[in-house]
């Protein structure tokens, strides 16, 4: 699942970032001691880059609304914060469904929203539960320009069949041979494009060949802020040849109450995958901070 990847690249940029501030993406140092906020309330997980921070702040910033008190604190890895939370040094992380899964059960094949849950539900220790997840995903997508959607009247990777045998994809090396890549494209909806041209994992590389027109699609990912910046258009996958990666808040379940719980859900209820675009947008583009980000939504959400 190329999602991981990404996460491993994000989280080498999180730690040129973070490094002056002492942060470890590792754990090393326990990050989870080196808080601002005080004692007594929730402690929400974050990972170290921007979305999961930006996502960690809207729901501290959503339960404190409803009067109830939090702490953000960055946890570093998925290896890190999933151990903090099952110890319960933690009481909710916002984490994406599907790697979730994977890291608890590295054989999954579950692919929809519902069978990933209905999974994680069964494997999760017994203190951890997970509440409902929102449409919003950061996962791998099939991009396009919007000149070549026009034209092409593409929505979905399904319509790519007609057309695919004239156009050039890129992504990285392993999307040619991947399940969740190419393979799973010519089984699931019978698109072979005519070329395959190995770029660099969903970076600058990728964006600049897509918009020089080297390549007519490509792998990136769902919630990069290139795809708002540059008006690519990401394809639809309603077969899932790319595994749900839902925004699921994770819980430790005796920590976080039915009050609670209705906040976070509610948040669920309304963020969308176009959401995490914007929010990236605003901190990639315009620097925006997580904090600022997580309140405009909120506002917007009507849920501040």
């Amino acid at each position: 699942m190329l999602r991981m990847t990404r996460g491993a690249a994000l989280l080498l940029a999180g730690v040129l970032a973070l490094s002056a501030c002492g942060d470890s993406k590792d754990g090393g140092g326990d990050p989870l001691k080196k808080s601002s906020g005080g004692g007594g309330g929730l402690v929400i997980g974050t990972a170290d880059f921007p979305e999961s921070q930006a996502l960690g702040e809207v729901y501290a910033q959503a339960l404190k609304a409803k009067g109830i008190s939090s702490d953000v604190k960055m946890a570093g890895t998925r290896e890190a914060y999933f151990k903090a939370i099952s110890e319960g040094q933690l009481s909710v992380v916002p984490d994406y469904n599907g790697n979730l899964l994977l890291h608890i059960d590295k054989k999954a094949t579950a692919t929809t929203t519902d069978q990933v849950n209905e999974a994680l539900k069964s494997k999760l220790p017994a203190a951890l539960s997970i509440l409902n997840s929102a449409q919003a995903e950061d996962k791998d997508a099939v991009v396009v320009t919007q000149e070549t959607a026009t034209k092409y009247k593409l929505k979905t990777i399904a319509d790519l069949k007609p057309v695919a045998g004239q156009l050039t994809i890129g992504g990285p090396s392993e999307f040619k041979t991947r399940q969740s890549g190419l393979v799973g494209i010519k089984e699931k909806y019978g698109v072979e494009f005519k070329e395959f041209k190995s770029l660099d994992t969903a970076g600058p590389i990728t964006v600049a060949r897509l918009k020089q027109g080297s390549v007519q699609a490509a792998n990136l990912f769902s919630t990069d802020a290139a795809i708002t910046r540059n008006k690519f258009v990401a394809l639809e996958d309603p077969k899932f040849v790319f595994p749900a990666q839902n925004v699921t808040p994770l819980i430790y379940k005796s920590k976080v109450d039915a009050k609670a719980q209705e906040v976070l859900n509610a948040i669920s209820a309304k963020l969308t995958t176009q959401d995490l675009l914007d929010m990236n947008t605003s901190m990639s583009v315009d620097k925006a901070d997580p904090k600022d980000v997580a309140a405009t939504w909120l506002k917007k959400a009507g849920l501040a």
